[in-house]
């Protein structure tokens, strides 16, 4: 028999209720860490004029954009990325909010490049901003919220490094080598790419700037070209405990020509995938993206949900963590009631409105299966607990379903035994 005609578009994915669980559990952990840190959420529209990304980015994203004119005949683009948006609402809005500002969105992303691992044509971006600040504590804060992020995960030291750089070490480094301020750009593209570029490539590339492949790896290496900001960004992220997450490293510069300063990258310890997360500081986005009209210096990271799902299955703590979350959330109900006795069927649905109204996630079977049938589908539904309403009603049964026990309570008190038995382990009870 043949397949299905239709199927999701290449680099696209279809969320079956497993694969929107775990998102779920991205989602919910981005949110929770932002929270606690301070930040507030904020959203922006899918669709944007192209005009935006091709101003923001100089044109580095334009072979990949998804682009279309739309019935209205405008130029528009589904969004490669959140900080443009960002930028824009900002220089609209930001007299209406005290600085800094603390914001983070979670967002849906396009971008028409080849799938693979790590990296398909749409993905969800957890994109986290401080804006209204110029100095190193908000970089430091803003490298906190990714370290807690990763800890929130259940990561723990070992597991990861955020590489730590300065776009301004590289521009005291081209001054020296008296590379001019508009190939500047073309120099850093270069040095984005070291670690993946061939070495007779690199060699080339580097001699149209008078440079060497050694010469520039020395750079990198020494630790006395950190800068001032790099400096103290350590001294505040050891004051924190999180001195054993960073690391300086000259390499990183991000491929993106907005950033004007710190960046940084998180890795995996074994750095076997791409960077988990990324991002630095933009000070001059905001007034390019507004034509001059609002000035206002800026940082931020994002992190995608592909590679960071694939570290979190990867690793083995991350992914019992992310498991037990599962087991907990993204089962149909908690309570499966199971109608023993037919004649108590209004009993029943009446039982699982109450259930529902006080909070508590319960379902029943909608036909008439036989009483076995109706313990399958609790077990399938990832049920936690089967309910039995029998003929002994108003009396009940709780079957346990993880440890094959069970105790008995009344209609009466339903509501409030179940809510304290939802908040005890599943193992077996003394009778």
């Amino acid at each position: 028999m043949a397949g299905p005609t239709f199927q999701a578009l290449p680099g696209f994915r279809d969320f079956t209720p497993r694969e929107c669980a775990v998102r779920n559990y991205l989602f919910e952990t981005w949110r929770d860490v932002a929270r606690r840190c301070g930040y507030v959420e904020y959203e922006t529209p899918v669709l944007e004029d192209t005009g935006l990304y091709l101003k923001k980015s100089g044109g580095e994203l334009s072979s990949q954009l998804f682009r279309f004119e739309d019935q209205g005949g405008r130029d528009v683009t589904l969004r490669p990325e959140v900080t443009a948006s960002l930028a824009r609402i900002v220089a609209q809005h930001q007299r209406d909010f005290p600085k800094p500002l603390k914001w983070f969105e979670i967002g849906q992303c396009f971008r028409y490049e080849k799938p693979q691992k790590g990296r398909g044509r749409e993905f969800h971006q957890f994109n986290v901003d401080i804006l209204g600040e110029g100095g190193p504590a908000a970089d430091a804060e803003l490298i906190s919220l990714a370290i807690e992020t990763m800890l929130s995960f259940g990561f723990v030291e070992g597991d990861f490094v955020v590489r730590v750089s300065d776009r301004m070490a590289w521009i005291d480094f081209a001054a020296a080598n008296g590379i001019a301020e508009d190939r500047i750009p073309d120099f850093l593209g270069i040095i984005d790419k070291i670690e993946r570029e061939k070495p007779e490539v690199l060699e080339q590339k580097l001699a149209a700037f008078s440079l060497t492949p050694d010469g520039v790896r020395g750079f990198i290496a020494d630790p006395a070209n950190a800068s001032a900001a790099y400096l103290a960004i350590r001294e505040d992220l050891a004051a924190r405990g999180f001195a054993g997450f960073i690391e300086l490293d000259l390499s990183i510069v991000r491929g993106l020509a907005y950033y004007t300063g710190v960046v940084f990258e998180v890795f995996d310890a074994k750095k076997s995938m791409r960077a988990v997360a990324g991002g630095g500081r933009y000070d001059t986005l905001i007034s390019t993206i507004s034509d001059g009209a609002v000035d206002m210096p800026a940082t931020g990271f994002a992190m995608g949900d592909y590679v960071i799902r694939n570290l979190i299955e990867e690793t083995t703590h991350t992914a019992m963590q992310m498991e037990v979350w599962l087991q907990r959330n993204a089962a149909a109900c908690d309570i499966y009631v199971v109608v023993a006795d037919e004649t108590k069927r209004a009993e029943s649905l009446q039982l699982v409105t109450s259930l529902r109204r006080a909070g508590i996630s319960a379902d029943l079977p909608m036909g008439c299966p036989k009483v076995a049938k109706q313990f399958q589908s609790a077990e399938k539904s990832g049920a936690r607990f089967a309910l039995v309403v029998g003929a002994e009603y108003p009396v009940l049964k709780l079957k346990i379903l993880a440890s094959r026990t069970e105790e008995s309570g009344t209609a009466g008190t339903a509501i409030d035994w179940l809510t304290d038995r939802l908040l005890q382990p599943d193992g077996p009870l003394l009778a």
